[in-house]
């Protein structure tokens, strides 16, 4: 099961989610998405928070009011986080979160903690969790088939792009072919206008030898 919750609307239309269980949450690190932004209470055992961004956007485009509200869903979600002031909460990408075999379920690292970021958390802010919860909404998604789904598009896409690529470089190619041969008739055309100009001159210069001789 995954719980899905709307951030704040003036924030625009964001969806967090979380895991039921660390086995959830081991679906949720193997199939996440690379626009996922994962956030976990800092030394302290707490739910697996994922914040959805646009495509295309990074880490460095979740607005304040945003990352208050993962912060105060994880911190919300932690038993013992719960119970005190001021945690750390730690956020990243999706994508360098690091799974190793030896690892317990649920269990994470990172493949670069200088892409690790931290957020102090002083209290529980009940308006905002109160708030998220009234937007629950619990779904069981084959996180497969999603992930799946999305590499089909993108490579589908890619190809497209390709495609898109080269046509232009055909289009290019010939353009430079047409100019090419556009220079060379310019070129062709002023060599038989000097040919014809000397043989003009030529016949002149013989009719005036020919009067001449002629006196």
């Amino acid at each position: 099961m995954v719980f899905y919750f709307k951030a704040r609307p003036e924030v625009g239309d964001y969806t967090i989610f979380m895991g039921l269980d660390k086995y959830e949450n081991e679906e949720l690190i193997k199939y996440g998405f690379p626009e996922d932004i994962w956030f976990h209470v800092d030394k302290m055992s707490s739910a697996h928070v994922y914040l959805r961004l646009k495509k295309g956007q990074t880490i460095d485009d979740i607005s304040e009011g945003l990352l208050e509200d993962c912060a105060q869903l994880v911190k919300a979600n932690s038993i013992q986080g719960n119970k005190v002031n001021n945690v750390d909460v730690v956020y990243t990408p999706w994508y360098n979160l690091k799974k190793t075999p030896s690892m317990d379920v649920g269990q994470v690292g990172f493949h670069n903690p200088k892409m690790v970021r931290t957020v102090k958390v002083d209290k529980r802010i009940n308006e905002i969790v109160n708030r998220l919860n009234k937007t629950k909404v619990e779904r069981k998604p084959d996180l497969k088939a999603e992930r799946e789904a999305v590499n089909a598009a993108e490579k589908a896409e890619r190809k497209l792009q390709l495609r898109e690529k080269k046509r232009r470089e055909e289009m290019e190619r010939l353009e430079k072919e047409r100019q090419a041969e556009v220079r060379s008739y310019k070129g062709l055309m002023v060599s038989e206008k000097m040919t014809s100009n000397k043989q003009i001159a030529s016949t002149n210069k013989s009719l005036q030898e020919l009067e001449e001789d002629f006196m």
